[in-house]
């Protein structure tokens, strides 16, 4: 008999689940101990929720493509009281829409010492480094990552950044990175099943 569809789709993230119960297998204990802390995620903007290239309209207007993915995945996490953030060096004014959207919060644009200003965040909310994670690609997010308890990185960083991080995504920045660690945090934090009950 054919099953119902909401047979159906529940079998389909039974096996999703599944998948990704099998995919943190692979995962370093210690990053695992390390995520299960995490009460912020921040996230880098070019090239970790896009994929890096700068898109300019006919008047100069700055274009950005965001993965709805990533955005399911940043929702996921808040479901679950984890918060996140955005820490950019650059300025854009779609940064600003995009976060608004998926109620992002802090967002912090136009830094370039993205580490003091993460520090100055940390001190005056009164949280600890190992209880945040950040997200970055390149140079710039280097001392980030060094600072932070959980310092990850997409899997097309540069080579700097590959070897500071403490983890890299399987997908690159704009292709799923930024949901692939928000299975990892909520997996680590045995909240991923849970976090999938309203859909099924």
């Amino acid at each position: 008999s054919t099953p119902k569809p909401s047979s159906a789709a529940s079998d389909v993230y039974k096996r999703q689940l599944e998948k990704w119960l099998n995919d943190m297998k692979q995962i370093p204990q210690y990053i695992l101990e390390c995520a299960k802390k995490i009460k912020y995620l921040f996230l880098d903007v070019d090239g970790v929720l896009t994929d890096g290239k700068l898109h300019l309209g006919k008047s100069g207007e700055e274009l950005k493509v965001f993965n709805v993915k990533d955005g399911q995945g940043i929702r996921l996490l808040q479901d679950k009281g984890i918060k996140v953030g955005i820490i950019s060096a650059r300025k854009s004014d779609i940064v600003t829409q995009r976060a608004n959207e998926l109620n992002i919060s802090p967002l912090f644009q136009g830094e370039k010492d993205k580490a003091s200003k993460l520090k100055e965040f940390i001190v005056s909310h009164s949280l600890k480094l190992d209880q945040i994670a950040f997200l970055g690609d390149d140079l710039p997010d280097l001392r980030t990552i060094k600072m932070v308890g959980l310092g990850l990185c997409v899997a097309d960083s540069s080579e700097q950044v590959i070897k500071s991080a403490a983890w890299k995504t399987e997908n690159n920045g704009g292709h799923g990175a930024v949901r692939e660690v928000a299975e990892l945090i909520l997996t680590a934090q045995e909240k991923l099943s849970s976090s999938l009950d309203k859909y099924l």
